[in-house]
């Protein structure tokens, strides 16, 4: 056992004993349990959070998010529930705590002077830069002078709305808007679609969406970074704080939290010029893999091209592959999805391959029967990436919008919406990352494409030298031509 393991089962069972000793023997001592021996005594950690991409979220495998990764690591490391509660308001995520009506917030919070008088931060787990962001389409702002005059929202109570103060009593001309509710991955896609001309973000956030939002960049990186951290109340008592300092020493120490925080990099490839790619991959990987496929699409009535087409897109073909968040395999299977699915070893092609059939088929009869054609199958698609109950909560939104929540045209213009805070505040399952659902389904349209057509000229090489080898043969070459003549075949049933 390391020292940091016995150094936790000390602290554990010296902080139980306490606590018994203090329930059994109240006329002996006068003690007051500490918020940490409160804490093991309940078995749960109240913690505040803001829902959101940068924080806390709930996708197709449950809650995520670096705030919920952190939080519920402290709460495994103490072994006790960890319970979170959602504010939107920062200012209230700051007042909360420091009236002491949770042990913590952690909630992406910039430590700065005029939060430390009414609460303390623990370690920084991060540090980042502010920046101010612009539509590309627009001149570029060369100084903070610039900014007069034009429309400019930011959070409200942020360390952002701060900045702006302080920028202000140089530039007593400057004004702004501030909202409540706003998120800084929601203030990026204003810009970038023109609603406002600037706001203030954290690097990070700007990192997260610079694929997704291309019109809104970088103008000024603000002087000075920031450090983000959890905000305790200010009290007498320590017990609870020192020892999260050690636990966020410890995560970072081990490269926990390096891991954590590549975790929520965006690593979505908007490119859409990877025909040579895939077509190379065609050639030199997908024949090992092709009967499999076939095989799978059979017993599960699938379309062994929308399989093939899927698990390019997840592992461009590569049994081994890997990605950040630790699922694995041909298909990408998470651990819970490969045992439901009956699948003991995810590396192994042939199993990730009729385990992910069996997983898209049972999503697919999810849907509900009135949907048929490609409205299912893009539907099923969405759902494989982001969670039933997202989609779901994507075609009650279509509903109410006036779409129409069978047909996938409709549904897909509103999927990105889950990612905004006035819409997903009032859904089943909250924030959701709305936009990588479509990404994910144009770009296994256009996998499925590409692999239609070279199936087709496979098969009319086929042909051509079945020709050859039968001089009598009634059948002629024939000479493919990639033009809008050609029509898929329905992917699925």
């Amino acid at each position: 056992m390391s020292i940091f393991g016995l150094f936790k089962r000390v602290l554990k069972l010296s902080v139980a004993t306490a606590v018994v000793g203090g329930l059994c023997a109240p006329l002996i001592s006068s003690h007051l349990p500490t918020e940490l021996e409160k804490v093991y005594a309940n078995g749960k950690l109240d913690v505040i959070s803001r829902n959101g991409p940068t924080t806390y979220y709930e996708d197709s495998n449950g809650y995520t998010g670096l705030e919920y990764d952190l939080s519920k690591g402290f709460a495994d490391y103490l072994g006790v529930e960890l319970v979170i509660h959602e504010q939107e308001n920062i200012g209230r995520v700051i007042s909360k705590v420091a009236d002491g009506q949770a042990h913590f917030a952690a909630a992406g919070l910039t430590s700065n002077p005029e939060r430390s008088e009414s609460v303390r931060f623990a370690t920084s787990y991060r540090d980042v830069q502010e920046v101010l962001i612009y539509n590309r389409r627009n001149p570029k702002p060369k100084s903070l002078e610039d900014l007069v005059g034009k429309n400019i929202l930011v959070i409200s109570d942020s360390a952002h709305s701060q900045r702006l103060k302080n920028i202000q009593a140089e530039i007593p001309q400057l004004q702004w808007t501030e909202s409540p509710e706003a998120e800084m991955i929601e203030l990026i896609e204003m810009v970038h679609s023109g609603k406002i001309d600037y706001t203030i973000v954290d690097s990070h956030a700007f990192e997260m969406t610079e694929k997704i939002y291309p019109r809104a960049d970088i103008a000024i990186e603000l002087e000075g970074s920031q450090s983000l951290a959890w905000a305790f109340p200010n009290h007498i008592d320590d017990s609870l704080f020192e020892v999260a300092q050690t636990y966020l020493d410890s995560v970072k120490a081990t490269g926990q939290l390096d891991e954590w925080v590549a975790k929520y990099s965006n690593d979505i490839d908007l490119d859409r010029g990877g025909a040579l790619t895939i077509s190379g991959k065609i050639e030199s990987r997908l024949p090992k893999w092709e009967n499999h496929l076939k095989e799978a699409g059979e017993e599960f009535n699938i379309e062994w091209r929308l399989l093939a087409a899927i698990s390019y897109q997840e592992s461009h073909w590569n049994p081994k592959a890997r990605s950040r968040t630790g699922v694995r395999g041909f298909m990408m299977l998470t651990q819970t999805t490969a045992k439901e699915m009956g699948v003991d070893n995810r590396i192994d092609a042939v199993q990730s391959i009729f385990g992910g059939a069996k997983y898209f088929k049972k999503i697919f009869d999810r849907i509900p029967d009135r949907i048929q054609g490609e409205d299912r199958t893009w539907m099923a698609l969405a759902a494989y990436n982001v969670g039933m109950g997202h989609l779901e909560d994507a075609r009650v939104l279509t509903e109410h919008l006036g779409g129409n929540p069978d047909k996938w045209d409709d549904v897909r213009e509103n999927l990105p919406l889950l990612a905004k805070r006035k819409y997903y505040r009032s859904l089943k399952h909250g924030y959701a990352r709305g936009w990588e659902p479509v990404q994910y389904v144009e770009n296994i349209q256009r996998y499925y494409t590409i692999l239609t057509w070279h199936d087709t000229f496979k098969n009319q090489n086929r042909a051509f030298a079945s020709t050859r080898k039968d001089p009598h043969s009634d059948v002629q070459p024939v000479r493919f031509q990639n033009d809008d003549s050609l029509e898929l075949s329905q992917p699925i049933l």
